[in-house]
């Protein structure tokens, strides 16, 4: 989930000078996009408001790019294929560009993997351009204004609502259903996906009400601070979804800014004796845990010293899913759910 970097732009202006007499995201691409009809089709020309702008799709589109992280699952989850995305480059366990529950479903649909850009060093805005697309996706997203303004000489552009990288899963997937006239099939897949997480949790009653802390990365090396998502991270959102708390020293500590992530010193760590469960990124091996429980600070940290703890096992598939997007979320879940579970069972 890399920001992109303005120099890039210089790079693709021939692409866009060509580009750019077609309009942005208010003029017509009515010349490419489908006749054909859905529960949705009616709705357009639609407009769509969004931190960045206002974007006005004339016509259902036929050609669908997204980028960044996680646009992509929703139009997939709804059958749409897009002509380009963004490849994976967190948690991608065979180096293919793809997550597994990306890969599965493109098998279900049997369809050949899109164009995959490149966003290591930021935005490939001639990738994007090549693929010619009536839309671009990015609903949830760490576009700056200059890259919404570039991504939309090539197309209409649905940039996040409020804050970059805060989008919740559920209106990543209306805002990107309703772009691409689905809006409709994309309320029911968010219907669907909350009948999968009451499935899972009703099995887990331990976990109701306990409160969560998500870390974020922690050098075994350097435990000087904590890191942890704020109440505007949907990692952090999610537990209230699986009908767990947010720690009130979390949501205090998540007032008055709008970052996504926040730390501490090691020396503050009595802030965090409300906390019931701690789950954040770890290694395979173990060894940052061990270094918690070890450190004559963290290890006084109720949750630490207790053990109800569960780090995901480091840039793993696994890991990857605990931030929820629309195809990751019934993918991971029995096994997320039951993890925080066996964390539970440890608080008294």
């Amino acid at each position: 989930m890399k920001r992109s970097h303005s120099l890039r732009i210089l790079a693709v202006a021939a692409v866009l000078l060509g580009i750019a007499g077609c309009g942005g995201p208010s003029e017509t691409k009515g010349e490419s996009a489908s006749s054909s009809t859905s529960s949705n089709s009616g709705a357009f020309p639609m407009t769509i408001e969004h931190a960045l702008g206002t974007t006005t799709i004339q016509a259902k589109p036929e050609r669908v790019a997204t980028v960044n992280w996680a646009n992509h699952e929703a139009p997939l989850a709804l059958g749409v294929v897009p002509v380009g995305m963004a490849a994976a480059n967190f948690g991608d366990d065979d180096g293919d560009g793809l997550l597994p529950w990306v890969e599965k479903r493109l098998e279900e649909l049997n369809a050949k993997t899109p164009v995959l850009f490149n966003e290591t060093d930021g935005i490939d805005f001639e990738a994007v351009a090549d693929t010619k697309p009536d839309v671009i996706l990015a609903a949830y997203s760490g576009l700056t204004q200059q890259d919404y303004d570039t991504l939309s000489k090539i197309a209409p552009v649905v940039a996040y609502p409020e804050a970059a990288w805060a989008t919740p899963w559920r209106e990543i997937i209306r805002m990107n259903s309703k772009a691409i006239g689905l809006a409709t099939e994309g309320e029911k897949l968010i219907t669907d996906i909350e009948g999968d997480i009451d499935e899972v949790v009703a099995k887990y009653p331990q976990i109701k009400g306990k409160s969560v802390m998500f870390m974020t990365h922690v050098d075994p090396n350097d435990v000087s601070e904590v890191g942890f998502y704020t109440t505007h991270d949907t990692r952090t959102l999610f537990f209230q979804d699986l009908g767990m708390t947010i720690p009130g020293s979390i949501t205090k500590a998540s007032e008055g800014t709008d970052k996504f992530a926040l730390t501490r010193s090691a020396e503050q760590v009595d802030l965090f004796d409300d906390v019931d469960i701690i789950t954040g990124y770890g290694d395979e091996k173990g060894k940052l845990l061990e270094t918690l429980r070890k450190d004559p600070l963290l290890s006084k940290i109720p949750a630490i010293e207790r053990g109800s703890v569960y780090l995901l096992p480091g840039s793993t598939p696994l890991g990857t899913a605990a931030n929820p997007t629309p195809l990751s979320i019934s993918w991971v879940l029995e096994d997320y759910v039951k993890a925080l579970a066996e964390a539970a069972d440890k608080v008294k």
